[in-house]
């Protein structure tokens, strides 16, 4: 049988209406990854996935990639900003601001794949952008302009959003993460182009650092406009699938204490940042 497909948006995001036989069969595998890269997110409503479907169902998409925790790797890994239900719950809090996973990393995560099991009262959706569409709807002298321009990352950037009066051991222990140096335009290997910004982003190099930030909020607020955006309002049991390396992501405001629980599996990187 042929996968009913839907479009969300114009320039991101389709709806796939599969039996979870269809899904976990692999036979689809190709054709998702191909539809992956071009909608950026796939979502799958209600489809139900067990954690061991939720692995599977990733099996047939790529490499599986465990999730390194202290030295050991789990194969789904809890989402929550309640400390009760994820042990990195205070890390998450930046995952409240526009970003790609994997900016410390030379090859980011392909893709992550989001299942809902708990889901909150208010608040709580998921946000996610078409950096591919926003990089091509910029007039050809941008994109000259930007496609040579470096841009360092930290992950302790990104608690100036959540913590803006940090203190310095938190500070100072996120800083030994490092930082990394990264285009500001991802040449991929295929031949398209998308943009690397988000919460990590602090500073273009030899840039000014006051016009450095001016450009950076510039292109954050380009590439996050109404028509790049799909925002998925969760049912429990949705899973949804978002090309890493061609979209950013937010998480919208809720309760922290309200008990919302994700389970997330990912793929594996295969090109490194260029």
């Amino acid at each position: 049988m042929e996968l009913e497909i839907r479009e969300l948006k114009p320039t991101i995001g389709s709806e796939i209406i599969a039996t979870k036989q269809d899904l976990l069969s692999g036979e689809y595998g190709g054709q998702l990854r191909d539809l992956l890269e071009q909608r950026g997110v796939l979502v799958f409503p209600e489809i139900n996935f067990s954690d061991d479907e939720q692995v599977a169902f990733t099996k047939t998409l790529g490499q599986f990639a465990p999730e390194m925790l202290d030295g050991g790797g789990e194969s789904v890994h809890r989402i929550s900003l309640d400390k009760s239900q994820s042990a990195s719950a205070d890390y998450l809090r930046g995952s409240m601001y526009w970003h790609l996973d994997g900016t410390m990393n030379e090859v980011p995560i392909l893709a992550s794949i989001l299942s809902a099991k708990v889901l909150t009262p208010t608040g709580g959706d998921t946000e996610f952008c078409n950096t591919y569409a926003a990089y091509a709807a910029l007039p050809e002298s941008e994109q000259e302009e930007y496609d040579h321009l470096k841009v360092m990352h930290s992950a302790w950037n990104t608690l100036f959003y959540y913590e803006p009066e940090t203190g310095f051991d938190m500070l100072d222990q996120m800083m030994a993460i490092g930082e990394n140096e990264l285009p500001l335009v991802w040449k991929h290997r295929s031949g398209r182009k998308s943009l690397v910004l988000g919460c990590t982003a602090y500073q273009i190099v030899d840039f000014e650092h006051k016009e450095s930030i001016r450009l950076l909020v510039k292109l954050r607020d380009w590439a996050t406009r109404p028509e790049y955006v799909y925002r998925h309002k969760w049912s429990v049991g949705d899973t949804v699938i978002w090309d890493n390396t061609g979209t950013m992501h937010r998480a919208l405001p809720y309760d922290p204490g309200s008990g919302r629980l994700m389970h997330r599996t990912k793929l594996e990187g295969e090109e490194a940042f260029a």
